[in-house]
């Protein structure tokens, strides 16, 4: 049986890995850490450890102290700074793990670099200005015609995010986030996204799909609309959405290796523009996959080990278009489909149109 360590492991996207592997044909014996002593009571695994924060100096000794001690083969992170720190350290760390190279993580850990990476590759891209001062503000507002994205160069969850129309509110909101020299100003594009999951080994693209985003989950309570939870996906395929996915990654990288979520948000045109790509990790909601019938978390760890890919149906988007993935705060998710949720649109109409008559 193969033994295995899951880092961050009381969050929800751990938990979506870990579910995932559940639901795969070999049985696992999966490890939690968490640096939260509430949320590792959470963790669905067969062994926990509370850990200190990554930016302990005790978290390296101690990560290799429960590897040896669980004899895991593999440990894989589900959040950023956790996925940052097995990149830098991955020649201490005492077990495998299966990272894009150094380069590549700190280039999609910063969303400005990697914006400079597209944009010198000739990719459309959302025009946009890392925030030093106020100057680079009132220069950007007047650039992007007073409608500007604000957001983090770093972290997930929309971190920092907000749509501003005037330059008081995007001066306060720069100043109340300390955000001067690590904030960007970006044109306002629609409010349509979709990500582009992808696994990659050496090179060789292995299997990718594609989700769009239906709606923010408690998007009300965010300034900016965006949670950074999804509410509902739905499965896509599209040639363009995959020929500029993959030029995305390639810009970055040559040789891809491991996990790359091409984030892409549409502009006026109806043009997909990548604005981030979430590295060495799988987006939050990736368990909609699996009960779609593409195990992305097996297929990764199997590669991890070296071992082949179990065999999957078309390289490019082989889940059916038009599944849908519907979660919320104590529910446990849906999947269903788009025809079924119309059904219900339908009903409602019949409805009404008999009240009329």
């Amino acid at each position: 049986m193969k033994r295995i360590l899951v880092t961050g492991a009381g969050g929800s996207p751990a938990a979506n890995f870990i579910r995932s592997l559940r639901k795969a044909p070999e049985e696992f014996h999966i490890t939690g850490t968490d640096a939260d002593k509430y949320h590792l009571m959470r963790a669905e695994v067969d062994t926990r450890y509370l850990v200190p924060r990554v930016d302990d100096p005790s978290f390296l000794e101690l990560l290799n102290t429960i590897i040896a001690e669980q004899e895991i083969g593999f440990v894989h992170a589900q959040n950023d700074a956790e996925v940052g720190f097995l990149s830098e350290k991955r020649e201490k760390i005492q077990t495998k793990t299966f990272l894009p190279s150094k380069q590549t993580v700190n280039l999609c850990l910063d969303k400005f670099a990697s914006y400079q990476e597209w944009r010198a590759a000739g990719l459309r891209v959302p025009t946009t200005t890392l925030l030093g001062g106020v100057a680079d503000l009132r220069e950007a507002f007047t650039e992007y015609g007073g409608n500007l994205w604000l957001r983090a160069t770093t972290g997930a969850g929309g971190r920092g995010s907000l749509p501003v129309h005037d330059y008081g509110t995007a001066k306060a909101w720069i100043d109340f986030h300390k955000g001067w020299g690590h904030f960007t100003a970006s044109e306002l594009l629609e409010p349509s996204s979709v990500t582009w999951m992808s696994i990659w080994r050496d090179g060789e693209l292995i299997v990718a799909q594609g989700r769009k985003r239906l709606y923010w989950e408690l998007s009300k309570i965010s300034p900016s609309g965006i949670s950074g939870a999804t509410g509902g996906g739905e499965t896509v395929s599209d040639q363009k959405l995959d020929d500029l996915a993959v030029k995305a990654v390639l810009a970055i990288d040559s040789k891809p290796n491991g996990l790359f979520g091409v984030d892409l948000t549409y502009d006026k045109s109806g043009m997909p523009n990548p604005t981030e790509i979430n590295i060495g990790r799988f987006f939050t909601t990736h368990q909609f996959f699996t009960d779609a019938g593409l195990n992305m978390p097996y297929i990764f760890t199997k590669l991890a080990y070296g071992e082949a890919a179990p065999t999957i149906s078309r390289r490019l988007n082989p889940v059916q278009d038009g599944l849908v993935w519907i979660r919320g705060i104590d529910f446990e998710p849906i999947l269903t489909s788009v025809g079924e949720i119309e059904k219900n649109v339908l009903a409602l109409s019949e409805l009404l149109r008999k009240l009329e008559g």
